[in-house]
């Protein structure tokens, strides 16, 4: 050994030898490359148990599964016994089977054992199938004693396994045990890890439904040996070899092929490990099944599913859209619950919780709902009807678009889209006036993923505040995520964004949720648990929304049609709400949300308005309020009235002593809210008159109905095109630019302002119009709208 040193090596040709092995030395170290396989993967999908959800195959059209760091031990035993049975005794090379190999070449005249070891075998794989020479052998040899050196056995056998061809576009154990057998390599039995194990010797001469006898020749000689080697006992063997081989290729499960989609675009060619419970998930695809054969009655093709842990946001259950059922496809590659659709109503109870926070309304302060034009947007109800004034709260629970639109205009629409943004609303992309007032009532799109993360946000804040002692953290308003990586909280140091006690508020708004009377039906949905719930529908009924929430899951739901087709009667209530609480039964149940009583005081409330209780509130109750709530105004609707001795009239003191008068407190709204909130309150009881004695009081008629004058039969003839011409209608007011109501047969029909003329087309037969200004006076019309005979016949 003195000669590798160069004090013992003189002359130059030690030198040169020297030199020579040195650089041999370096190119034997050099000669395999850090990364033996280049390959593409395909993407794999795990739910949080490890069951396969779904697979893409790789860009090359192979099935090739992401390598794997273990093999199982059946697998691994098989293989051994099959191909190498001295693998953990040789350094690459074996000599005795490459001894034995040649010398059954020699006998056969041609080669009909290679004598490779797994190692050998790895690097032949890698090198991508060149040609079987002598030089060729010798180098594969050469580069398994170099692999043995850098690589542990276990890595050795975990590549081979990873990289082994199966036969066809099958390469690697996880994928061909899921093409072959349609499970995981752990769940394989003896006999279908011996048939696998066989199978890299001859993929392309053995390949499950060709070639069946010699396949299962080979498994059951397999099986033998691992008898006589001692893996197996002589039962085992004999029960594995009765197990039939595989005759056909499994399909790949499909059971979250959306959020497949979504891997694969970010984690293309990886494994990756979701949140998603494979149970759940697969019965709510059921559901899902279900309800489709119904919606498709009604021509809606498409709905997803997202559930939703609200502790660690992370996604339970995702169904991005319905499986195409028929020969025409409806999209139903789309994924919903990413795509953005007109969010309907499912706003409103942001407003409501944010409006809570600034102190602006308290949970039953009473919203004017009458009709509204705002320059020139004009809400209508769902049920075209009008209430007068109804409390927030119940205003929320009857999704009511009109007060929902004057309190958007109070809270003012630049807070409210930042608002938005703040909880998450990644959608809103432009200003705040581009959407304008109609951003309370769809006129801004948003996907299904980011409404379930806005309320469970909403439930993270309230759960964090009672299990961490009133503590808010500032990411609370954190994205949904679908992989374990667990969230982080952090302490803020600023004031809470949103208060626990406008939270809980809302919610509890929720639990009433029912759409307005017209919408028959809601009450049949129940449950043995309380669920804060909420439904939308888009203009034109494109879009049906349903997502409610317990402390410890938000569900949300979306039917309708991706290419945006509205169907009659596709409501969020109808088609949405079901589905809903379909899946809340598959949820274990759980206790409400507890009440953050630190952050809330008992408040006297007046009964009637919902305000804090005034002087003259005669009525009140005891309420819990959060301490915003302190800010908001007293009741502005009571007021004492003087009234005569009979009670049935007012005066004052022109026309009646103090010492006669009669005081009470009263209940006393505006007079254009009057008009209609004693329509739906019969209890509503209006101020009295003045008594016909009492001193600048008297009433001035307002307005006086110019055109039709004094005809109560009017006869409208029919136009060209066959439909009848309109009537314009035309009121003189004391005010001109006072606001006028008007009402065709009890339903709204427009307003004016100005010049107050309105075109109307009433239909044949008997009519009354009325109009209301907005200190409540009114005037009506009878009249008769008569066909061409009856109006030559009276003429």
């Amino acid at each position: 050994m003195k000669i590798l040193n160069v004090k013992y090596c003189k002359s130059r040709k030690c030198r040169i030898l020297l030199l020579a092995f040195f650089l041999l030395l370096i190119l034997f170290w050099f000669s395999l490359p850090k990364q033996l396989f280049h390959d593409p993967y395909s993407t794999i999908l795990y739910s949080k148990e490890s069951k396969l959800l779904g697979a893409r195959i790789a860009d090359d059209g192979q099935w090739r599964f992401p390598e794997i760091k273990e093999v199982p031990k059946k697998f691994e035993r098989s293989l051994l016994a099959f191909e190498d049975q001295y693998f953990y005794s040789h350094p690459g090379v074996n000599p005795v089977s490459m001894g034995r190999a040649l010398i059954q070449n020699l006998k056969a005249g041609k080669v009909v054992s290679g004598g490779s070891t797994i190692s050998m075998q790895l690097i032949r794989i890698s090198q991508k199938g060149k040609s079987r020479t002598v030089f060729r052998k010798i180098l594969e040899m050469i580069l398994a004693f170099r692999l043995e050196i850098g690589y542990s056995k276990e890595e050795i056998l975990a590549l081979y396994s990873s990289h082994a061809p199966f036969g066809g576009n099958v390469v690697g154990l996880e994928a061909a045990s899921w093409r072959f057998f349609g499970r995981t390599p752990d769940e394989l039995s003896w006999a279908e890890a011996a048939t696998l194990a066989v199978l890299p010797n001859a993929p392309s001469l053995i390949y499950p439904g060709k070639n069946s006898e010699i396949l299962q020749r080979k498994r059951n000689g397999l099986l033998e040996k691992l008898y006589r080697i001692g893996e197996i006992d002589s039962t085992t063997c004999e029960l594995a070899k009765l197990e039939d081989i595989p005759r056909q290729i499994h399909h790949l499960p499909r059971v979250a092929p959306h959020l497949l989609d979504q891997v694969h675009k970010k984690n293309k060619g990886e494994r990756l490990v979701s949140t998603i419970n494979f149970g759940l998930q697969n019965r709510v695809n059921e559901i899902v099944k279900r309800h489709q054969r119904n919606l498709e009655a009604n021509q809606v093709y498409n709905m997803a599913v997202l559930v939703v842990d609200t502790k660690s946001r992370k996604t339970l259950v995702y169904v991005g859209n319905t499986e195409n059922t028929g020969k025409r496809k409806h999209g139903n590659q789309v994924d919903i619950i990413r795509s953005l659709r007109s969010t309907g109503s499912l706003l409103k109870p942001f407003l409501f919780a944010s409006m809570l926070n600034e102190g602006e309304i308290l949970p039953n302060t009473l919203v004017a709902d009458i009709p509204t034009q705002i320059a020139g947007y004009s809400p209508k109800n769902f049920d075209l009807r009008y209430n007068g004034a109804v409390p927030a709260q119940k205003a929320l629970a009857r999704s009511l678009n009109v007060p929902a639109v004057r309190m958007l205009k109070d809270y003012g629409v630049e807070r409210f889209h930042f608002f938005l943004k703040k909880m998450g609303m990644s959608s809103l992309n432009r200003p705040a006036g581009h959407y304008g007032l109609s951003l309370i009532l769809g006129g801004a799109e948003g996907s299904l993923w980011d409404m379930c993360s806005m309320y469970a946000s909403m439930a993270g804040i309230l759960n964090h505040y009672n299990t961490d002692d009133g503590v808010y953290y500032s990411n609370e308003f954190q994205a949904l995520g679908y992989t374990g990586d667990s969230i982080q909280w952090k302490n803020p140091d600023s004031q809470a964004f949103l208060k626990a006690s406008s939270v809980y508020q809302t919610f509890e708004a929720l639990l009433e949720v029912n759409r307005p009377d017209g919408e028959s039906g809601w009450r049949s949905f129940s449950s043995s648990q309380k669920i804060a719930w909420k439904t939308g529908t888009s203009f034109g009924f494109r879009d049906a929304w349903a997502i409610g929430l317990t402390s410890d899951y938000v569900v949300g739901v979306w039917a309708g049609n991706a290419d945006g087709e509205g169907r009659p009667g596709l409501t969020g209530v109808g088609a949405a709400a079901p589905i809903m609480f379909d899946v809340f039964d598959l949820l274990p149940k759980n206790e409400w949300f507890q009440q953050p009583v630190d952050e809330m005081e008992l408040v006297p409330i007046c009964r009637n308005s919902g305000h804090r209780a005034g002087r003259w509130c005669d009525q009140v109750d005891t309420v819990w309020i959060g301490r915003s709530g302190l800010e908001t105004n007293v009741c502005p609707y009571h007021k004492q009235v003087h009234l005569d001795a009979t009670k049935r009239y007012r005066v004052n003191s022109d026309c009646e002593n103090v010492d006669k008068m009669v005081h009470r407190s009263w209940f006393v709204l505006p007079p254009a809210m009057e008009w209609y909130y004693k329509k739906r309150n019969p209890l509503y009881r209006p101020l009295p008159p003045f008594r016909d004695d009492c001193v600048g009081v008297a009433e001035s008629q307002a307005m006086e109905l110019i055109y039709p004058k004094s005809n109560d039969r009017i006869f409208v003839p029919v136009g060209l095109d066959g439909k009848r011409e309109k009537i314009v209608f035309e009121i003189a007011h004391h005010d001109p630019n006072t606001n006028v109501y008007w009402h065709l047969d009890g339903e709204f029909i427009g307003i004016t302002c100005g010049n107050h003329q309105l075109e109307i087309a009433p239909g044949e037969g008997k009519h009354l119009i009325t109009f209301v200004d907005e200190e409540g006076n009114s005037l009506s019309k009878r009249f008769q709208i008569v066909g061409k005979q009856e109006h030559q016949l009276n003429y």
